[in-house]
């Protein structure tokens, strides 16, 4: 159910308020441009600085909106398990196919704490749990063998993988069986993570490019390499220029060209600079976006 691009969507703002109306029209456009899942309110859409009800009202808006087209993977994360809970309980109350979990950031809980942690979300709900994790921003990593326990329970049913080790995949693959879901969180590195073993990617870059990213993806689960690694050479810049700054700002700028929303983003982030909006028009062009 949940494989190939599922694009991590940005939140509209319009005068530093959501804006809907607009997420409304980005969910059927990226429907029709061929995305295979939606991924609301991780920390691409400015999950950080969304309030509660904020938080709840995009995951509603997307749900309803996509009408079971495709399946929605709601944020959930915090390190706060209570509140970690309450986001996967509104979650499913708003129909919602998934949950996203990260591994709590700041706290730095040992491994003991991360099976304690998703656990607790696991038993909260009827959901199944892909876990996040992302060691570059939680500065904990869940080990193989952790991930391999948490496995056991019935509905922690894959990961999103932003390690950059592509090692991780077959290691996973021993301590958490095959059928376990392995999503890449790291677009520059998705077509070696597939190759690996995985069947997906959490993606940033389809946010601006969502057509090319869902193609690159069906060439690499149909293990058409050759073809995959065509598409990467045309979204290798993008993907670089996208985050050369924080990745979602990137994505903001990148869909203002194409007229899809506004540059806005909240506090403590800030627009691109005039460098980085160069890089990111420049590969947009070898794209063929503009």
């Amino acid at each position: 159910m949940f494989k190939g691009s599922l694009p991590a969507l940005v939140t509209p703002f319009t005068n530093g308020e959501l804006d809907l109306e607009t997420l409304k029209k980005l969910v059927e456009w990226h429907i029709g441009e061929g995305s295979n899942g939606f991924v609301p309110v991780g920390t691409t859409g400015e999950s950080p600085t969304l309030t509660h009800e904020e938080h709840d009202a995009v995951v509603d808006t997307v749900v309803r909106t996509a009408a079971g087209r495709v399946p929605v993977i709601a944020g959930a994360g915090s390190n706060n398990t209570l509140e970690s809970i309450r986001l996967a309980q509104a979650a499913e109350k708003a129909g919602a196919d998934a949950i996203l979990v990260v591994t709590p950031y700041y706290n730095k809980p040992t491994q003991r704490g991360l099976i304690a942690h998703f656990t607790a979300v696991h038993e909260c709900c009827n959901l199944p749990v892909i876990i996040y994790n992302i060691p570059g921003r939680s500065i904990v990593d869940m080990t193989p063998e952790t991930m391999g326990e948490l496995a056991k329970l019935p509905r922690i049913a894959g990961v999103k993988d932003a390690t950059g080790d592509l090692s991780r995949v077959p290691q996973q693959r021993l301590t958490c069986g095959t059928d376990f879901i392995q999503l890449s969180g790291e677009d520059a590195t998705a077509l070696g993570f597939n190759a690996h073993g995985g069947v997906g990617c959490i993606s940033v870059t389809a946010n601006v490019a969502p057509k090319l990213c869902a193609e690159f993806q069906a060439a690499t689960l149909a293990g058409d390499y050759n073809k995959a690694l065509d598409y990467l050479d045309r979204l290798m810049p993008l993907h670089m220029a996208i985050f050369a700054e924080p990745g979602l700002v990137g994505a903001k700028y990148g869909m203002s060209k194409l007229g899809l929303c506004n540059e806005d983003v909240r506090l403590p982030l800030t627009g691109l600079s005039d460098e980085t909006k160069s890089q990111i028009d420049a590969a947009m062009a070898h794209a063929g976006l503009l």
